[in-house]
């Protein structure tokens, strides 16, 4: 009998040792995923290459009003930050300490004058000495001067604009003491019209510049001016000057550019980003920027062949333009490149591509946003 079951038994563990076997092979591999990107031609065309340089405004001349002479300041003339024409009176000191000044030494000149004009025919008889008339004459040539001083000193009473500019706000009011010891600082006049914009440059941005040349005489200029709130200015500018030297604790130069300003928009101390043209680029070959991967200095972008496998190829990059980018060295006119879903490739892998536009591609961009 128990022979009998054993026999039984057998055949049902050779089933379940299939079973197990069977359950212990591979699953059926899944079949792989082929990404969707969508892919773009590079554009060609010619491109300019700017230099955007940040500044600042100065007066084409900036002129510290002083008080030359010590006295009380008896008016101010000007509204503060107005426009003032050259010769245009701005301040008045008393005069009165002064005008007595000049009356006194008037009388010394009077006098000397008389004593020359008395002992020149006795010194000619020999009647006084040539020591006397050498005497009358060096108190002449003195008084002359003193009087000379004291009409100029007494000219600086009145404190008038050397140029046409714009007044700054007084730093003295009416009767206040000025010009005791020093040349006391009373205002600034700046010439705004043209006004100065100063900028820093450096080496490698000088040479850029330099390299260019000058631009003919009768070419329209193209140097611009972005103001702080990102308007152009209507003006064009025009060079005016580099410095001698670069500056050895920054590392860059200065440079000057001239622009009108008729409507004296632009104020002296204010902002601003000067553009200017550099180069054109012929024939460039420009890329979405959301195509070109940087890693660590490094650019590369994901070329799809005619078999639409990827092939992460290494570029060199040029400026940037907008939205796009140039592409110096890499890139053949006609290749196609992954401008979306470059995060889902990688080198030999195939991919699904739906070709577009890089224009059509920006136009959704700016939709999404």
């Amino acid at each position: 009998m128990i022979n009998n079951q054993r026999y039984k038994i057998y055949p049902l563990m050779a089933v379940l040792s299939l079973v197990v076997l069977a359950s212990c092979g591979k699953a059926p591999e899944k079949a792989a995923v082929v990404p969707d990107v969508v892919v773009v031609t590079p554009v060609q065309r010619d491109v300019p290459v700017y230099l955007e340089l940040v500044g600042q405004a100065q007066g084409k001349q900036d002129v510290e009003i002083r008080a030359r002479v010590e006295g009380y300041l008896q008016s101010v003339n000007f509204t503060d930050g107005a426009f003032v024409k050259k010769d245009a009176p701005l301040y008045q000191i008393d005069p009165k300490s002064l005008q007595a000044d000049l009356a006194t030494v008037q009388a010394r000149l009077t006098k000397a004058t008389t004593d020359v004009n008395r002992l020149r025919p006795l010194a000619a008889k020999q009647a006084v000495s040539r020591q006397e008339l050498d005497n009358a004459l060096a108190a002449f040539d003195a008084a002359k001067a003193q009087v000379e001083l004291a009409t100029l000193n007494l000219g600086y009473t009145t404190i008038t604009s050397p140029i046409d500019g714009i007044v700054g706000i007084t730093q003295v009011k009416a009767g206040n003491l000025v010009g005791r010891g020093e040349s006391t600082l009373l205002t600034t006049v700046s010439q705004v019209d043209p006004i100065v914009f100063r900028v820093g440059i450096s080496e490698a941005e000088y040479l850029k510049l330099a390299k260019r040349g000058p631009r003919p005489a009768d070419q329209e200029s193209d140097i611009e001016l972005q103001l702080a709130d990102g308007s152009v200015y209507p003006h064009k500018g025009t060079f005016d000057a580099v410095e001698r030297a670069v500056d050895t604790q920054t590392g860059t130069l200065a440079l000057q550019f001239n622009f009108a300003n008729p409507d004296r928009l632009i104020r002296p101390g204010q902002y601003g980003r000067v553009r200017l043209l550099v180069e054109k680029i012929p024939s460039a070959l420009l890329v979405p920027q959301r195509a070109v991967n940087e890693i660590q200095g490094f650019f590369q972008v994901a070329v799809v062949g005619t078999d639409n496998k990827v092939s992460l190829r290494s570029v060199k990059v040029g400026p940037r333009i907008d939205n796009l980018w140039v592409i110096a060295e890499g890139l053949q006119p006609g290749e196609q490149i992954v401008a979306e879903g470059l995060q889902r490739v990688r080198d030999g892998v195939t991919v699904n591509p739906s070709l577009t536009t890089i224009d059509a591609l920006s136009a959704t961009s700016s939709a999404k946003q």
